[in-house]
């Protein structure tokens, strides 16, 4: 009796399992065609653009097409994120060995585009590392992206890299000890009127005890904060 319950609690079971693997499975499958497809008018639109634009020299016209380059350069964006979601899921290899000063660069080009007053300061030292790279630019660009939120009367931002160490420091409203202590907490936000939901850091901070990434802050009210990470020497 005992042995004829397991088996139908076991045959129940793969009823219900089957139809959701095999679900799992097509969504993926989707996912993919669907991003295969989107790089094509993404690639077509940027390229066009890039045309366009050389054959223009009124500034209306040049300013409306810099505005379509740069949501083409946000499509692409998530269009790159949504591939390494898929790979991440897959288990697919995601490291590869770059040079961290240029992905920085690239990252703040991508940043400046949205936030156009803000003055970054660079120090970089070109510096080779085996890393997550989409990853660490989605890292670079929430430590950059708080860093503009949080410095409403201060436009500077300092970014230096170097013997493998990059921090990010910026001169806005800081916090004290007890807000440092929570700043890893999902939805935690020491401003309540800042827009978002406060889940920036909990990432960064997943991400860097993933990738053996020593990640800590410096900050002080009223004076700024300091993000530093240090990366492993290859």
């Amino acid at each position: 009796m005992l042995c004829f319950i397991t088996l139908a609690g076991v045959f129940i079971s793969k009823l219900s399992v089957d139809p959701l693997q095999e679900y799992v499975k097509n969504l993926n499958n989707l996912s993919k065609e669907t991003l295969h497809e989107l790089n094509l008018p993404i690639s077509t639109i940027i390229t066009n653009s890039h045309l366009l634009k050389k054959q223009m020299d009124d500034e209306k016209s040049l300013k409306r097409v810099s505005r379509i380059e740069t949501a083409c350069s946000m499509l692409q964006q998530r269009y790159n994120e949504l591939d390494y979601m898929i790979k991440t899921q897959t288990r697919q290899e995601t490291t590869q060995d770059f040079d961290l000063s240029q992905l920085i660069k690239e990252r703040v080009e991508f940043i400046q585009a949205i936030y156009p007053h803000i003055k970054f300061n660079f120090k970089l030292s070109s510096t080779q590392i085996t890393n997550d790279r989409i990853g660490l630019g989605k890292v670079i660009d929430n430590i950059i992206d708080n860093s503009v939120k949080y410095s409403k009367n201060n436009n500077d931002i300092d970014i230096k890299l170097d013997n493998h160490s990059l921090s990010i420091k910026d001169y806005g409203c800081g916090m004290d000890e007890v807000e440092l202590l929570k700043i890893f907490d999902n939805y935690y936000q020491s401003n309540e009127n800042m827009k978002g939901f406060g889940i920036g850091l909990s990432m960064v901070k997943r991400f860097c005890d993933s990738q053996d990434i020593l990640l800590s802050f410096k900050s002080k009210p009223n004076v700024g904060t300091t993000v530093l990470l240090k990366f492993k020497e290859n």
